[in-house]
């Protein structure tokens, strides 16, 4: 299953954009980066059938073997690709939120974005991990 992150805004040459590509060589899974400007922009059309993840402040606050877990079965499951949108400043519209499949949070806490984007890059390298059953993730 495609990994495939889609955000709001350039992350350019930064300490957040090498922890994205530090995970983003670590990963077995196929991953895609998007960027788009701030307002506008057009998101490439998904490989379907797909799930919609967007980052949002209202979402929950899942567990890293939870999300693991609902990665593996969205894959057992025939999805061909797993969206993770980050959204403008203001976040996302009502409708978008409404549309999405899953409404993820990192914790009660606002982010910087590029940061959310390096915390999600690390999450799903992580969520990868447990499913393969590598010892990167220790629980407990």
């Amino acid at each position: 299953m495609l990994l495939h992150i889609i955000a709001r805004g350039k992350i350019a040459r930064s300490p957040e954009a090498e922890l994205v590509a530090r995970y983003e060589k670590r990963l077995t899974w196929p991953l895609k980066l998007t960027e788009l400007p701030e307002t506008g922009g057009r998101v490439p059309e998904p490989q379907t059938p797909y799930r919609t993840v967007l980052l949002d402040e209202r979402g929950r606050d899942l567990p890293s073997e939870e999300l693991a877990a609902m990665l593996e079965r969205w894959r057992d499951d025939g999805m061909r690709e797993c969206r993770f949108v980050l959204g403008a400043a203001d976040g996302h519209s009502k409708a978008e939120r409404a549309g999405a499949d899953l409404l993820l949070a990192f914790g009660r806490a606002t982010w910087p974005h590029l940061l959310a984007r390096a915390m999600l890059a690390e999450q799903l390298y992580r969520a990868t991990t447990i499913i393969a059953g590598h010892p990167y993730h220790r629980s407990g």
